[in-house]
């Protein structure tokens, strides 16, 4: 993240979940902040309902703790934004309907590769199996989906949903509220208008319009 997209304080954040993936997130948290000429995320420590002797031992050698357990966080001011790291989808659907009154998280999940000049946007979800490389633009809601490649200089929209298996090329321009499904693959330099839909396993090799759906290799 540059100079000009780090602009006022650091969001006070917490992570969900001191065991699982919890420390693997802290370390993507610690490296977006090293990276930061002004570090974007103020780590308060770790949300945990029955945090075991051993995990707080480990959290403690990282120098992080347990704050408190979900009630805390639902009563906590509305900056703070919470992490998921806990690998189950079951825990994860049980925290999701318990925090529902919160805001949407910021998930940034372990095995990410996040590189340099990164902007992400509120709601922003960056599965397992993501890389996230140089001078990317990620706006609001966007759900970058299982080992999927998002290449480097690219733009993504507002409340875009990007399948699993997406390979997405480098100079990408993806527009608000476009969805691109599984196995498609948008070359070099391409635009993706608003609204548009990329169809399962399309191969994107021109410019799609606003509005569009496209299907087939390569997309027509």
């Amino acid at each position: 993240m540059t100079d000009e997209t780090t602009t006022g304080p650091p969001i006070p954040l917490v992570i969900v979940g001191c065991g699982g993936f919890g420390r693997e997130v802290q370390d993507v948290v610690e490296a977006l902040n090293a990276a930061a000429a002004d570090p974007p995320f103020d780590l308060l420590g770790y949300v945990d309902d029955a945090p075991t002797p051993e995990n707080l031992e480990r959290i403690a050698r990282r120098g992080a703790r347990v704050v408190g357990d979900l009630p805390w966080l639902r009563s906590a001011p509305p900056e703070v934004q919470y992490v998921i790291g806990i690998g189950s989808p079951a825990v994860k659907a049980r925290i999701d309907a318990r925090l529902a009154d919160r805001p949407s998280p910021v998930l940034v999940h372990p095995r990410a590769t996040v590189g340099g000049d990164v902007e992400f946007g509120p709601g922003t979800v960056v599965c397992a199996g993501a890389v996230l490389t140089t001078n990317l633009r990620i706006g609001r809601h966007v759900h970058v989906n299982l080992l999927c490649s998002v290449g480097h200089d690219g733009v993504i929209g507002d409340h875009v949903s990007i399948n699993p298996l997406v390979a997405v090329s480098g100079d990408v321009r993806i527009g608000p509220r476009v969805m691109v499904g599984t196995h498609a693959a948008i070359l070099q330099g391409k635009s993706i208008g608003e609204d548009a839909v990329v169809g399962g396993a399309a191969m994107v090799v021109r410019d799609v319009p606003a509005g569009v759906t496209v299907k087939g290799v390569p997309a027509t």
